[in-house]
């Protein structure tokens, strides 16, 4: 196995341009490819989960051009796909793969979808019966209600209606609302609580760009109108949210001032609102409209919050917990569960490692912060926020060893590069 050994620091000063944000760019190219026109966008992500989007899209007879990252034109089908058969890799994106199914299976064509095999342990069963009951066909290919999916021609009548799950996955919810133009729109209600509601408001910008309005009632009841989505003309993607806590936590324990560039105060994306987090640990914010400025000094102050509009974010705070000056607890966070890995049970794993007591529930972490211990390994389970988490330890002044660091390269390939050149 590769690591990488991060020595014991105690300051972090100085700023980091942030690479595109995932959940902006995978949403872009897919409406772009499906849109009637050339839309130009510029800023993307350039990392695995953005690639294998790109890949099968290509696949399915889109046509781009400036093919190099971040700046790509795509020429939009202005309908559904072209090529009727195809059999597509997506590794472990759940931002292409759920809503590619949700395109495809009202494509009209016979196509495979599959991944690593994290990614057949990630279920889609609340999707995928959403999908059939608007008349899709889908089978599994191997358990029930998880992927590699085998996707059939149907008949689906325009301008239905179908119920989702809110309470697993956004990206379910993201996946219909995305599609459903393709089938004459129809209307979406969404049972039990949704979660990660930023993500929705996400899609439902981003739709709103490509010429479709949705309109929503109190996240519960979406109408959604008939396609095609038409070119949005040039479009840029913002600077990446959740990418953005791990340096302004870095700002937080080593004194800062650390600046992220690229997201800001007029960000579109609900991990902005780690920031929060940062206050009611005591740290110093500053924002404006395309950067934030953290500065603080460990020990923090606890933390016991809902974090259930930014999962994602929520792995930094768990570690910041290490640096508080009492117990932490992170609340609503059973959607980790069904992430990259385990996330809770992971993250309480590795967090004990490193000498903290942690209560493992079903939807939350409590951690109480002891000795930190020096030279511990970090396992990542193939999930780059858990290596990106964990660089953090260093800042705490203990030296670390991250375990299979080149995880990150599914969002941020670049990221210890970028950490190091903050850390003194």
């Amino acid at each position: 196995m590769t690591y990488i050994d991060l020595p014991a620091a105690r300051r972090a000063t100085g700023s980091v341009r942030l690479p595109g944000s995932k959940s902006i760019s995978n949403r872009l190219l897919l409406l772009a490819a499906l849109a009637r026109g050339t839309t130009e966008l510029r800023g993307l992500l350039e990392a695995d989960d953005t690639r294998v989007m790109i890949d099968a899209l290509r696949q399915l007879g889109v046509r781009f051009e400036d093919s190099s990252l971040p700046g790509l034109t795509v020429h939009g089908i202005g309908g559904t796909f072209p090529v009727k058969q195809a059999d597509l890799f997506l590794g472990n994106a759940g931002t292409a793969f759920r809503p590619l199914t949700a395109a495809l299976a009202l494509a009209g064509g016979e196509y495979r979808l599959h991944g690593v095999p994290r990614m057949h342990e990630r279920p889609i069963r609340d999707l995928v019966d959403s999908l059939r009951a608007i008349g899709a066909q889908i089978d599994y290919e191997a358990t029930h209600g998880y992927p590699p999916l085998r996707i059939h021609p149907s008949s689906i009548a325009t301008g239905q209606a179908v119920r989702v799950r809110g309470d697993v996955s956004s990206q379910f919810l993201t996946a219909l609302l995305l599609a459903l133009p393709l089938a004459g729109g129809g209307r979406i209600e969404v049972e039990g609580e949704l979660i990660s509601q930023p993500y929705i408001a996400i899609t439902l910008k981003v739709m709103r760009r490509f010429g479709l309005e949705v309109r929503q009632e109190d996240w519960r009841g979406f109408d959604v109108p008939a396609g095609p989505y038409t070119a949005a003309g040039r479009m840029f993607v913002e600077g990446d949210a959740s990418a953005a806590s791990y340096f302004l936590a870095a700002g937080a324990i080593g004194s800062g001032p650390v600046t992220v560039l690229g997201v800001g105060s007029e960000s579109t994306q609900g991990d902005v609102r780690f920031v929060e987090v940062l206050e009611r640990m005591g740290a110093t914010v500053t924002m404006t409209s395309d950067a934030i400025t953290c500065a603080g000094q460990a020990p923090l102050r606890p933390l016991d919050m809902d974090l259930n509009h930014i999962p994602d974010a929520a792995m930094t705070a768990a570690v910041l917990a290490l640096v508080g000056d009492g117990p932490s607890t992170l609340r609503n966070i059973a959607s980790w569960r069904v992430k990259e890995t385990d996330r809770l049970f992971a993250m309480a794993t590795e967090l004990r490692k490193l000498g903290a007591e942690v209560e493992e529930g079903a939807d939350y972490l409590r951690i109480t912060p002891g000795a930190l211990r020096p030279h511990v390994a970090i396992d990542t389970y193939d999930d780059h926020r858990m290596a990106m988490s964990f660089s953090l330890v260093a800042l705490a002044g203990v030296p670390v060893r991250i375990n299979d660091p080149e995880c990150v390269a599914k969002t941020f390939p670049g990221y210890f590069d970028a950490f190091r050149s903050i850390v003194q």
